[in-house]
């Protein structure tokens, strides 16, 4: 293949997988500001509320790994594409949901056809990018995912307000089925790493189930099944590293976490970093219209405030982390999110806008600073072989990270609030809930730096 021809393929390829990574993010940033909306058509009281999201991410995290080592022995194009069909199909239904429950199963499904896609975007990139341009590239696809959190908001609310909250699947569907044709067309290879082995079923259960309970568990806390659910989580996970040791075809090569200090911190940063910053946008979505009385449109236009830095920032720090230590740059970001995290425990009924603007600048400045260089690490951190696993591994952690978020919102929610809808009335209430929620995400932003801090910057 010609220079050119390489170059048009990378573009090509880049273009669908960013178009891929911008659904989620998108949906997601929209629903939090439907919410509200969801709720009162729906009648659905502040817990359940919570189940929307966390159902979505859940699937999604539980499933990553074992669709990522399908997708080696079968090859990363098919299962790609197929995820985005099925994300399509499930959009379409959720939008045409007529109850809580019929919503929340869809969600959960939505999210099988997410992880076949996020399991596998990530590694085929990897695979067909040089070295050199590796942190360019994610750093292009962080920003199109900061810009489509950024989008979302404010598209999010005029969809709401003008049309209703069904319309955000409708034209998350839409989006889903470009994708798919797109990858048809414009993704090439498979790239079957590993075609002779066997899928290890037994431990994809386990790996399921243990991570469901402890999700679950930490949505619960503090009621007694909570903390039933992370204890049996946690010895399932267990059972599953002593498991997945012993197996030929594992379906995660436990070795590489365990032998690697820097996958497996970066790793660990990653999932930190998710948990202490996810539940903001879904508490200040609550913030700005029950306790505000902001509109859907106007609550968008101050959240896309944190979107658009973190757009713009990733991008530089991407081609950034090619150049200067990643590791300085991910920790330097980490701190700026403490930073902004200690801003958020202080807002209260009369808190200024330009305050409140302020604190999200710093927030996108700091995950924009983090996530790029920290990807960089991880994909860097294996061997080619293994990029399949890093992929989903930096993918479910994310996922899992955003489900312990919401774990401690719904935890918050449900210690102050209880099982009633949400209402002006209750404002009180949800502020010492959001206090509740940042106090605990800056505890762990702060074990986040550490993470963050001590890795070896040292690369295969």
């Amino acid at each position: 293949m010609t220079q050119t021809g390489q170059q048009t393929s990378t573009t090509a390829l880049l273009f669908i997988i960013c178009l891929g990574a911008s659904l989620v993010p998108f949906m997601g940033s929209a629903l939090n500001l439907a919410l509200p909306y969801i709720n009162e058509d729906l009648s659905l009281d502040a817990v359940t509320s919570g189940w929307i999201p966390t159902s979505y991410m859940l699937s999604t995290a539980i499933l990553q790994i074992p669709c990522a080592r399908i997708a080696d022995m079968i090859g990363r194009r098919k299962v790609f594409i197929l995820g985005v069909i099925i994300l399509t199909i499930f959009s379409v239904l959720s939008g045409l949901a007529t109850s809580g429950a019929s919503l929340i199963v869809y969600r959960f499904l939505s999210g099988i056809g997410s992880a076949m896609m996020f399991s596998t975007s990530t590694a085929i990139l990897t695979s067909s990018v040089a070295p050199e341009k590796r942190g360019m590239a994610l750093g292009t696809i962080a920003a199109t995912v900061y810009f489509a959190l950024a989008a979302g908001p404010f598209l999010g609310g005029i969809l709401t307000q003008y049309f209703d909250w069904h319309s955000i699947f409708f034209v998350s569907a839409a989006l889903s089925l470009t994708v798919a044709v797109g990858g048809c067309f414009l993704i090439k290879e498979d790239w079957k790493e590993d075609v002779e082995s066997k899928f290890d079923l037994w431990g994809s259960i386990l790996f399921a189930i243990g991570l469901s309970a402890l999700i679950f568990g930490f949505s619960e806390l503090p009621h007694i099944l909570g903390i039933i659910s992370i204890g049996i989580g946690v010895v399932v996970l267990l059972f599953f590293t002593f498991y997945e040791k012993k197996q030929e075809f594992p379906v995660f090569n436990i070795l590489v976490f365990l032998e690697n200090r820097v996958f497996r911190l970066s790793s660990l940063s990653a999932l930190i970093n998710y948990s202490a910053t996810f539940a903001i946008s879904f508490m200040l979505s609550l913030y700005l219209q029950y306790v505000r009385g902001l509109s859907p449109r106007d609550a968008g236009l101050i959240l896309i405030i944190q979107s658009i830095v973190q757009a713009i920032v990733s991008l530089k720090s991407g081609r950034l982390s090619d150049k200067v230590s990643p590791t300085l740059l991910a920790t330097l970001g980490m701190s700026i999110i403490a930073l902004g995290l200690v801003g958020l425990c202080f807002i209260s009924e009369t808190t200024s806008y330009y305050f409140l603007g302020g604190i999200l600048f710093l927030l996108g400045l700091g995950f924009g600073i983090f996530s790029s260089p920290n990807t960089n690490i991880i994909m860097s951190s294996v061997e080619k072989k293994h990029y399949g696993l890093a992929s989903a591994t930096m993918g479910t952690m994310r996922l899992t990270g955003q489900a312990f978020s919401m774990g401690i919102a719904i935890m918050a929610i449900s210690i102050m609030i209880g099982n009633v809808q949400l209402s002006p009335a209750i404002h009180a209430e949800l502020i010492i809930s959001m206090r509740i929620t940042f106090i605990i995400c800056l505890i762990l932003s702060v074990f986040g730096i550490y993470a963050s801090s001590v890795r070896n910057n040292k690369r295969k």
